[in-house]
């Protein structure tokens, strides 16, 4: 009930935003409508995501603030609505803007093993980010207008992300690898940067279960569900057993500035359920953790001011470089600005909310097949 009421008044408040450019995380609160539109039919998510596209994307297929220049997988992730735009629509202008993003993703800079640059002005860095900036828009792409040809890159890409992110011992992700070694934040010996991120490792974790879906291929989904299985496995190890949530630095509950952060929290629900959903995860052993997770969000972030619900302990923002700032270190990420309504949080506490509203009606559906 409480994240109806402020979802709805959050979208009210973003259709008359006028925003500065095509970003990720505006088109993550859209992402996450369109998935409350899937379960829900309510006219109010589609709109907003129509009004987005109107605002947007031209009749050309020119996005308003799309920088080619930029080689910015960040700006790539939004490309994603463009497929419910184009089919609920029809309008060639989504269809020309999808093929833009693409065109753009085919010229992106690759690691010497195949990876996507984060950005022109990363180079040579893979970021845990990047897998959900791109991934399913490539993988969609791919599906729908080259028979799948090039899923194995993606596939390579995720496999190239367990070899050179992941720490055996503490069963994390770390949030980035330099090749180059030459970041401020980079180990000179592994290139990697100090910290495990919550947030970092829940974009991780979404680009997974997403792909999956949106594969629909054998081999693919073996590959991405067994990474899925494992990240999960970790990740639960660094739960916070009062509250159910997890912190801004997933392993480091010593610290006296850490938190319980709320986006990075939603991401673990999202995946846990999806992954239930799906058929990825076993559902006694998980769906109830994942259910608990979003549950402990309404309970403990979401505050009453002014008679308005909002929805509290986001991390703004964080990231590594691009020169000396940003350096990785634990204090850094815990020095970012904590936020009410920052649009990571809520868009995933919508994609949340969506796969518990699935997860419900497919246990419903068959209680009632049952009986």
């Amino acid at each position: 009930m409480v994240f109806t009421v402020y979802f709805s008044d959050y979208l009210k408040a973003f259709n008359s935003m006028e925003m500065e450019r095509w970003n990720y995380h505006w088109g993550c609160v859209l992402t996450g409508a369109k998935y409350l539109y899937e379960v829900t039919g309510k006219a109010e998510y589609r709109e907003a995501i129509l009004n987005f596209g109107r605002k947007y994307v031209d009749e050309h297929g020119t996005i308003r603030g799309f920088c080619a220049e930029e080689q910015n997988v960040d700006l790539m992730a939004s490309g994603r609505l463009l497929y419910f735009l184009y089919d609920e629509t029809g309008e060639e202008r989504y269809l020309k803007g999808i093929h833009g993003i693409m065109e753009n993703l085919r010229n992106q800079p690759r690691t010497s093993f195949g990876n996507f640059w984060h950005k022109k002005i990363y180079p040579y860095q893979v970021w845990l980010d990047g897998l959900y900036m791109v991934q399913p828009f490539y993988m969609e792409y791919e599906r729908r207008f080259n028979q799948k040809k090039n899923y194995k890159d993606s596939v390579n890409q995720f496999r190239n992300v367990r070899k050179y992110l992941f720490d055996e011992k503490k069963q994390l992700y770390y949030h980035a690898y330099d090749e180059t070694r030459q970041m401020i934040w980079a180990n000179k010996e592994t290139g990697l940067s100090p910290c495990f991120w919550l947030r970092s490792i829940g974009w991780y974790l979404l680009a997974l279960c997403d792909c999956y879906e949106i594969s629909q291929d054998g081999d693919a989904q073996a590959v991405l569900g067994g990474l899925l299985k494992e990240a999960i496995q970790g990740v639960f190890l660094y739960q916070d057993k009062d509250s159910g949530l997890f912190y801004q630095l997933v392993d480091r509950d010593d610290l006296k500035d850490n938190y319980l952060e709320t986006s990075g929290s939603a991401m673990v629900a999202y995946a846990v359920m999806k992954g239930c959903r799906l058929g990825i995860l076993d559902r006694k052993a998980y769906y109830e953790k994942g259910a608990r997770i979003l549950a402990a969000l309404e309970a403990e972030k979401m505050k009453v001011s002014g008679g308005e619900f909002h929805l509290t302990g986001t991390c703004a923002s964080a990231g590594l470089g691009p020169k000396d700032e940003r350096d990785g270190s634990a204090e850094y990420y815990l020095s970012e600005a904590v936020k009410d309504d920052n649009a990571h949080g809520v868009s995933m506490c919508m994609m949340a909310y969506s796969e518990w509203l699935k997860m419900e009606e497919l246990l419903n559906d068959e209680k009632r097949t049952a009986v």
